[in-house]
């Protein structure tokens, strides 16, 4: 099962959310579109997909998984057929954000939410961190291949063939080994007890609990520093008084080290608690925001510095895989995570067109350093509290 989600899952990065900037700068190449008015669709996608969250995880909770992700897979087939005919802004933003709305439901969230089902939410450790290893690789092996179909077969021809890729790979692999009927059966609450929590039971529970709060003002913060640095990583260090061919070579630094992060977790803290480990991990960042601010424009040093960020984000996604079932609730993890991960979600679609604002406004990334420096304090901040308060015991169901 592992083997098939995660080739699924590279699939399902590497077409619906890495290809997006090349896709988009051929087209503006093309069609003579803006770069602004281009990714406004990709932005609108990220909107949708937020609100997706809940509602998909929900359904996977309830056992629909292998409709949901098959299902979003083949539909993204359809829409990357439609997208290769666009030739009006109108159509355009008609398709693109219904495609990047179906990420709230082909991801890692909706994978995690599976692999919770079918071994159980505290069992699922491995799982997650096995699935993102495979993950981790989908930029690796996708961009260069959309590059290819790009100058092979033109942006229209690339967009049919990602089509392909998603209605046929990963539509089967997904209705092939996401199965109800081989999850573990929930246990029956002992008489008396408090019956197992489903839907917006667990939802508003869960928003009784400080530790909730707590999480989602620290991935709204994350979100927004972890999208802001994606989208504008490249002229930031441009601006730095790198070359290009150095930015593109630090750039490429980071997806290896994300795995090289998750790795290192598998092999020397496969049971530690995630609260510590997120606890240690998120106090990179404002040291991150300060090399980028700081340290001498040499590109070795700026891609060890970008390493050590690859690396504290592979280690963060499984934190934030397992934060639900391990500091919050072992119960209905796709509605409590879904509901979790809504405002991130809405932020870092939000986030790189405010920067882009913030950096026409103030003429440089000296602002936006500083504003990004404050908030991955307040974001430190925010896990250790959830990470202090996350010792509760756990609401009892047997």
């Amino acid at each position: 099962m592992i083997t098939a989600l995660g080739i699924a899952q590279i699939c399902s990065w590497g077409s619906i959310f890495y290809s997006f900037p090349l896709i988009a700068e051929a087209m503006r190449v093309e069609l003579g579109w803006s770069k602004p008015l281009l990714y406004g669709g990709a932005t609108a996608g990220l909107i949708l997909a937020a609100f997706a969250a809940y509602p998909v995880g929900a359904a996977i909770d309830r056992g629909y998984g292998r409709w949901v992700m098959s299902g979003a897979s083949l539909t993204a087939g359809l829409l990357y057929l439609l997208w290769s005919q666009v030739d009006s802004i109108a159509f355009f933003y008609v398709v693109v954000p219904l495609l990047g709305g179906l990420q709230a439901a082909t991801l890692y969230e909706p994978a995690f939410a599976v692999l919770a089902r079918r071994v159980g939410a505290l069992e699922a450790r491995r799982a997650i961190t096995a699935l993102t290893l495979w993950g981790g690789f989908a930029s690796t092996v996708f961009v260069p291949l959309v590059q290819w179909l790009i100058a092979t077969l033109g942006w229209r021809g690339a967009l049919m063939v990602l089509g392909a890729i998603n209605a046929f790979v990963c539509a089967s692999l997904y209705f092939a080994v996401i199965d109800p009927a081989r999850d573990r059966p929930k246990e029956p609450a002992a008489e008396g007890a408090r019956p197992v929590m489903n839907g917006r039971e667990a939802v508003f529970w869960a928003f009784r609990q400080p530790v909730f709060w707590a999480l989602a003002l620290f991935l709204v913060l994350y979100a927004g520093v972890f999208s802001s640095l994606s989208f504008h990583i490249y002229p930031l260090l441009l601006e730095r008084g790198l070359s290009a061919a150095e930015v593109v070579s630090i750039v490429a630094v980071i997806g290896p080290a994300q795995v090289a992060g998750r790795i290192v977790i598998w092999t020397f803290a496969p049971n530690a608690p995630v609260r510590l480990i997120g606890a240690a991990m998120v106090a990179v960042f404002p040291l991150v925001l300060l090399g980028y601010a700081f340290a001498p424009p040499h590109v070795l040093l700026i891609a060890a510095i970008a390493a050590v960020y690859g690396a504290a984000n592979g280690m963060m996604t499984i934190v934030r895989g397992l934060a639900v079932p391990e500091m919050l609730s072992r119960e209905a993890y796709g509605a409590i995570n879904g509901a979790l991960i809504t405002p991130s979600r809405t932020i870092e679609a939000l986030a790189p067109l405010g920067v882009a604002a913030l950096w026409a406004a103030s003429g440089g990334y000296d602002l936006y350093l500083m504003l990004a420096f404050a908030a991955t304090l307040v974001m430190v901040g925010a896990f250790w509290t959830a990470s202090f308060m996350a010792r509760p015991k756990f609401p009892k169901t047997h």
